[in-house]
């Protein structure tokens, strides 16, 4: 059996162990749970010294990949990749403002849009029962008119991640999810909510799940990106 470890390239020591152990974990090659090496003998496998070798790990420990466990039977124990450190990475970028509504948008039509369209492909009658309770549930709030706006955008939310679900694709589901977590800060801030914009996201939802129920993923997707668009007009609005 060929080594999983090498000598550790001198020019980028530190990155260089970072990458294999990290290559390792993710091709495989080291099961989740297993322990590493310990580290005199991670040291002559990389042939690095030991402080490097703890920074290497300290930096894969970030990463999510391994844990640091102390005491008897302790040690770098394998984790595997962590859904959690990307979407908190994107839920920053979202918050803090480094994405603009331009970019949020831009983002959105494509994604949403997509999803939609898998999602009229996919969906079996048990989905379109899904979608259509909640689109049962949107139209009792939206019948409240905008006393019921926040519960309306909850259940709005809730059809696109039900979308997302159905493509059975799971980066759909962590990115929307993330995205759908963070974007009220952008709602407070810039969306106009009137009678109008509530009775249009109403029938934009209205039309995208019909589409979906008739498996027609090019219209399907064509409405859920206008839907995306339209919304984020709304939003540029009152921002100016």
């Amino acid at each position: 059996m060929d080594p999983i470890f090498r000598k550790a390239r001198q020019n980028r020591i530190f990155q260089d162990v970072v990458d294999q152990v990290g290559d390792a974990i993710l091709d495989g090659q080291i099961a989740i749970g297993d322990r590493l090496p310990a580290e005199r003998e991670m040291c002559e496998l990389f042939g690095i010294s030991r402080g490097t070798l703890r920074e290497a790990l300290r930096v894969l420990e970030e990463k999510g990949l391994i844990e640091i466990r102390l005491g008897v039977g302790g040690g770098a124990v394998v984790k595997g990749a962590n859904a959690d450190r990307i979407t908190e990475s994107l839920a920053m970028m979202i918050r803090s403002g480094d994405v603009s509504l331009n970019h949020l948008a831009e983002f959105r039509q494509d994604v949403e849009g997509a999803v939609s369209g898998i999602a009229a492909k996919c969906a079996d009658q048990s989905d379109i029962d899904v979608l259509h309770a909640l689109l049962a549930e949107a139209e009792a709030h939206y019948r409240k008119g905008l006393s019921g706006w926040n519960d309306f955008v909850r259940v709005d939310e809730k059809i696109h991640m039900t979308l997302a679900e159905i493509t059975g694709n799971p980066l759909y589901r962590l990115i929307l999810r993330t995205v759908h977590d963070n974007i009220h800060k952008y709602y407070d801030r810039f969306l106009a909510v009137g009678e109008e914009e509530l009775q249009e996201n109403y029938e934009d939802l209205c039309r995208i799940v019909a589409a979906v129920a008739d498996g027609d993923a090019g219209k399907a997707r064509s409405l859920a990106q206008s839907h995306v668009k339209r919304f984020s007009r709304h939003m540029e609005k009152k921002k100016r």
